[in-house]
């Protein structure tokens, strides 16, 4: 149940740095730092054990720790109770306490490891996908990454764009589905074409087949145009993105 749980660092590393602090404190006294594959841990096996610390919110283990010591047959532990320092920088999202799950939320928006190097892919500018479906936020993310820098690209206008008159895929899409779909005016009635394609999946692949080289093409020219303006991040807004 800890929040962000798939930041948590690695047991060798946490284990490290607890042995750091401690030796760092008192480097006279030993230390035994041992992994918890349970909630009791040693606590109620080792007859050596003299005093638990608790905090006011692990008094009750500390309890059941007593509990479970007395049922196998060993004495009770001294419950040490201290108090937990305050965060005094925490915000309102945060716990009160000093808490790893509060360092984990202020992890978010770090790269958890470098990009890897795709000798395929040009080093700038680096491109992000941004997806999902209606009314998921793309448009309100998009405009927080352009007010950052980014270099926006609108998939959806540029599907747009394919259709228009003398655009790269109005003659194909014409062609294959017939003078029916064009208006007055010469443009593609997009509620006609959609009637045409939706619920068919083949006459919808042969729209996509027709429309997304081009859209894919228009994308290129686009991260093209933002790396001739120096961008370093490029942000692709599309319902649909392929690889």
């Amino acid at each position: 149940d800890k929040v962000l749980s798939e930041l948590i660092e690695p047991y060798e590393l946490r284990a490290a740095k607890l042995r750091e602090f401690l030796e760092d404190v008192k480097p006279s006294l030993r230390y035994d730092i041992v992994p918890l594959a349970d909630p009791y841990g040693p606590s109620v096996t080792d007859p050596d054990l003299q005093c638990l610390v608790v905090s006011e919110e692990t008094r009750r283990g500390g309890e059941a720790v007593n509990k479970k010591r007395l049922e196998n047959g060993l004495p009770e532990l001294a419950l040490y109770e201290i108090l937990l320092m305050k965060d005094p920088d925490h915000s309102q999202n945060e716990e009160e306490k000093i808490s790893s799950s509060s360092l984990r939320q202020r992890l978010l928006g770090t790269l958890l490891r470098p990009p890897r190097q795709d000798l395929a892919l040009p080093s700038r500018p680096y491109v992000i996908g941004l997806t999902g479906g209606t009314r998921s936020g793309k448009t309100s993310i998009a405009k927080l990454l352009g007010q950052l820098g980014a270099f926006l690209i609108d998939a959806d206008k540029l599907g747009h764009a394919v259709y228009v008159p003398g655009g790269p895929a109005y003659q194909r899409v014409v062609a294959a589905f017939g003078a029916e779909i064009v208006n007055e005016d010469g443009t593609v009635n997009r509620k006609v074409l959609g009637a045409k394609v939706f619920g068919s999946p083949e006459r919808l692949k042969s729209l996509t087949d027709i429309v997304w080289p081009e859209i894919g093409r228009m994308v290129k020219e686009q991260i093209r145009e933002a790396d001739a303006q120096g961008k370093a991040v490029c942000v692709l807004d599309a319902a649909v993105l392929l690889e």
